[in-house]
């Protein structure tokens, strides 16, 4: 049980461990393929249906096993190891899928569990079409992700590992990718050279920044030239900019944004989203200002659409 909760033994093996009774019944309606079951009461597998037991194996050891494994505050008495889940052979609930949305998120260096979990939960509330997590993300399928995210892995398709070279493949054509802009006000670089001038950035912004000048110097001193930083306009995120198919890129609290997010952002012909904060305060909470985007991204595409079926009638 130790080693199945590594991510090592997730990638190598193409197992994950699920804990409680509403997220395996949750991960067989979506069907995922369950491999072995660790139970304290047989009670707990009359509870899942019957057809979905056949061939794996049942192991019935006492609670207080489980207790020790368990990751929970309150162990539910069942475990299961299944097969990883494939997105593109996953049933995802009808009602979420008639209600998705030309809304996507994307995940950039997140590395939080708590707050992965939280924004997956988010997603799938919002409709989001897909979630798409690029190298240097959490595991989606960790224990403690799976325990935030409240079931979302079963309701919204999930990619994770993905270099930002193939990102685009996964993006619906003519989709604008927008970045949350969750370090105050960016100033166009290109207008002074040194965005930091002008006092916009945060601490951790101002680190990347200052590595993309020492890059930059080092390719003058060799002859090469290149935009350092992509020039991106900055927008509120309640003014409409979900007219598109739409992309929302959120970024870690450590790592902040990559510079390939911003790169993506600007050859689709997106902006960075600003949400507003009082003054003082450094920046909000990675899953908070994710809900944030995602919701409002919801309510223009709702507005949208009711026009559009106001004008046909």
């Amino acid at each position: 049980m130790t080693v199945v909760k590594s991510r090592t033994f997730r990638e190598k093996q193409g197992k994950i461990l699920l804990e409680g009774r509403r997220l395996i019944a949750d991960a067989l309606k979506a069907g995922a393929v369950p491999k072995m079951f660790f139970f304290s009461r047989l009670d707990y597998l009359k509870e899942l249906p019957a057809d979905k037991l056949k061939g794996v194996r049942l192991v019935k050891v006492k609670f207080e096993e489980i207790k020790e494994w368990s990751d929970l505050v309150t162990p539910q008495g069942i475990m299961g190891i299944f097969a990883k889940p494939d997105h593109v052979k996953m049933t995802f609930p009808a009602t979420q899928l008639r209600h998705s949305l030309p809304l996507l998120l994307i995940c950039d260096n997140l590395r939080d569990p708590g707050n992965l979990g939280t924004i997956l939960r988010s997603a799938a509330g919002a409709g989001c079409s897909k979630v798409l997590l690029t190298k240097g993300c959490v595991d989606p399928w960790e224990p403690k992700v799976l325990r935030a995210g409240m079931g979302a892995h079963f309701q919204v398709p999930i990619i994770n590992n993905l270099d930002w070279e193939t990102v685009p493949k996964y993006l619906p054509d003519d989709t604008r990718v927008y970045v949350a802009d969750n370090c105050g006000l960016y100033t166009q670089a290109q207008k002074s050279n040194k965005a930091s001038d002008h006092g916009w950035m945060c601490d951790q912004q101002l680190s990347k920044i200052h590595k993309y000048e020492e890059e930059e110097e080092e390719d003058l001193e060799t002859g090469a030239s290149k935009d350092w930083l992509p020039e991106l306009e900055v927008q509120s995120y309640d003014l409409d900019w979900s007219e598109a198919p739409a992309a929302v890129v959120i970024g870690g609290e450590t790592h902040g944004l990559s510079l390939e997010s911003l790169q993506l952002a600007e050859s689709t012909g997106g902006k960075r989203l600003l949400i507003p904060v009082v003054p003082g305060v450094d920046s909000l909470n990675s899953a908070m200002a994710a809900s944030i985007l995602l919701f409002e991204g919801r309510r223009q595409l709702r507005l949208r659409a009711e026009h559009l079926s106001r004008d046909r009638s």
